[in-house]
């Protein structure tokens, strides 16, 4: 017996290049959208610094955004800490000498200025703290020199902390997974409206696919703070101390809100600490009443409201619980 024929599926004729774009995926067309709104107010970052032990110039370069019409750019501080002369190219190839606005090392950010007869493309900055992780990340800048690069990724993480160079702990830092090299420092994360969510900042070199940037509601923060002040003021209190651990029966016995502190090793002679009555083996557990369970919870808490105001400090004192009265000052800047 035969087998029956073979029955042919026909199949629609290739759409014609012109329809290519109709073709695109919801992904890709996203992507596309996105960079064609943003990539122009993205900026490439020559730096010179004048080497330390040589009489030479050393050429670094980084990324960055205008965030105005009238040529005002966020970038990373460590991009251009120190720098001697700063060169800012736009997506059009022209080329600007760069004016300092501020810097601020403790949230890695710094706001530099350029002068234009016209007025220039700038991003539309979003909300950081609607992200959602899973939504998609789009990171633009010039790693390697390779300028106008742009890479594609998801929202890893919220809410991680970094340790900027100056020491200090950044909060509430976005963890993506678009990749990041050197020169993409500063550039913008873009979400899939062509908002910028966050300033590109670190990656881990020893592992794959970790990158962070600081939320753009932290830069909005440190911009206005630049703005007003010239610089981002913070409070300060004049101890050094380390996270240590509570004993379970102090803790159950005092109600504390949780099973850590800060121990006392240092108070500064003459410092609002000092003033107010702190000594050298204290545990500090709260202050005006919001817990201190470790040395990066109490920095985030000593912040520019802090200042010249009188806040209650919760203290551990061998056995005894203190209550102190404590007026913090404002911490001079970061060099």
């Amino acid at each position: 017996m035969l087998a029956p024929a073979p029955r042919w599926i026909e199949h629609a004729d290739p759409a014609p290049p012109d329809e290519d774009a109709a073709l695109l995926d919801a992904y890709s067309g996203a992507v596309i959208g996105a960079l064609e709104r943003v990539a122009p107010a993205v900026t490439f970052i020559e730096v010179s610094h004048k080497a330390r032990r040589a009489s030479r110039t050393v050429h670094s370069s980084g990324s960055g955004f205008l965030f105005t019409p009238d040529g005002y750019l966020l970038t990373n501080s460590h991009v251009v800490h120190g720098a001697a002369h700063i060169t800012v190219g736009l997506s059009d190839e022209n080329r600007f000498d760069a004016q300092w606005v501020g810097n601020d090392p403790d949230s890695d950010l710094a706001v530099l200025r350029i002068s234009s007869p016209g007025a220039l493309p700038f991003v539309e900055c979003g909300d950081s703290s609607r992200l959602r992780v899973g939504q998609v990340a789009i990171a633009i800048g010039n790693p390697l020199g390779y300028s106008k690069s742009v890479t594609t990724g998801v929202i890893s993480a919220l809410g991680r902390t970094l340790r900027a160079k100056s020491g200090t702990l950044m909060h509430e830092v976005i963890q993506t997974d678009a990749a990041l090299n050197p020169g993409n420092s500063g550039g913008p994360l873009v979400d899939s409206h062509g908002r910028v969510v966050g300033v590109n900042t670190a990656m881990i070199p020893q592992a794959q696919a970790i990158c962070f940037a600081t939320g753009i509601n932290t830069a909005k923060w440190v911009i206005s703070q630049l703005f007003a002040h010239g610089r981002v003021r913070r409070a300060y209190i004049g101890v050094a101390g380390a996270t240590v651990p509570v004993a379970t029966r102090v803790v159950r016995h005092f109600n504390l809100p949780g099973s850590t502190a800060v121990l006392v090793s240092e108070v500064l002679a003459g410092s609002p600490a000092a003033l107010a009555g702190v000594a050298a083996g204290d545990r500090i557990i709260a202050l005006q009443g919001a817990p201190v369970d470790g040395v990066d919870n109490l920095q985030r808490l000593l912040d520019a409201g802090r200042i010249g105001r009188d806040c209650e400090l919760t203290l551990l004192r061998r056995s005894t619980l203190v209550h102190l009265t404590i007026r913090p000052v404002e911490k001079e800047p970061s060099p």
